[in-house]
């Protein structure tokens, strides 16, 4: 004859059984809560905060500035730097980009700034050499020695900004393009950290569609913000 176990007797068992196990899930669970974060605890904010999201290395580059010195991407490590992409015979968005980088220049105290550079690349470089870019720079008042344009082979510079970063500069697509506007380009300004990173885009060129230049403003403000953080 099979004797039952009454239920009391097989819970103790199921009961003595499972101990063991409910005490490391406890303690594993009491670890998991101190050494991991929590959904519902606010993160600390990094170390360097983009407002773009995003950290594109920038490819190295030896090209021709205006001085016909070489400056290659090794010159500006250590500091962080802005571009802009025009061209001097543009009728475009150019001279407004131009004028932003020059505000730039004077807000950010570019002259008694020696971790900081602007660097404008050509993005017709057949036509802007060496001579070129320093008339260009002299109309803009552009310290010769920070606020540096460079020029050089036009693969080089193509391959540069559309595939390094990531903006764009191409041959317009219209069969006669108006003298001035044989470029489509970008009006960004980018901004590259000490280590030669592109950490951020901001509108250089404040566009039509821009009801009292709003978008424009706070794109530059957020720009200095995000200059002044990759300084420190």
């Amino acid at each position: 004859m099979t004797t039952e176990l009454s239920p009391a007797p097989r819970f103790r068992r199921l009961k003595s059984a499972l101990t063991p196990v409910l005490l490391v899930a406890a303690v594993g669970a009491l670890i998991a809560a101190l050494l991991l974060p929590s959904p519902f605890k606010k993160r600390s904010k990094p170390i360097i905060d983009s407002p773009s999201g995003f950290s594109i290395p920038v490819p190295d580059f030896t090209l021709t500035e205006r001085s016909g010195k070489p400056v290659a991407r090794a010159d500006l490590l250590g500091k962080v730097w802005v571009a802009s992409f025009v061209f001097t015979r543009c009728t475009g968005p150019c001279p407004s980009v131009s004028a932003t980088m020059a505000k730039l220049q004077a807000d950010l105290d570019l002259a008694h700034s020696d971790d900081l550079r602007l660097v404008t690349f050509t993005v017709d470089p057949g036509r802007d050499g060496p001579k070129e870019l320093r008339a260009y720079a002299d109309n803009f008042r552009a310290d010769p020695t920070r606020w540096l344009f460079v020029t050089g082979p036009e693969p080089e510079l193509r391959k540069l900004i559309n595939g390094g970063f990531k903006l764009l500069a191409v041959p317009s697509n219209l069969p006669n393009p108006v003298e001035g506007q044989e470029i489509d380009h970008s009006s960004k300004l980018a901004v590259v950290d000490k280590l030669g990173n592109m950490r951020g885009a901001f509108d250089g060129y404040r566009g039509p569609n821009d009801e009292g230049g709003v978008s424009y403003a706070e794109g530059q403000q957020k720009l200095r913000e995000l200059v002044a953080e990759l300084r420190k």
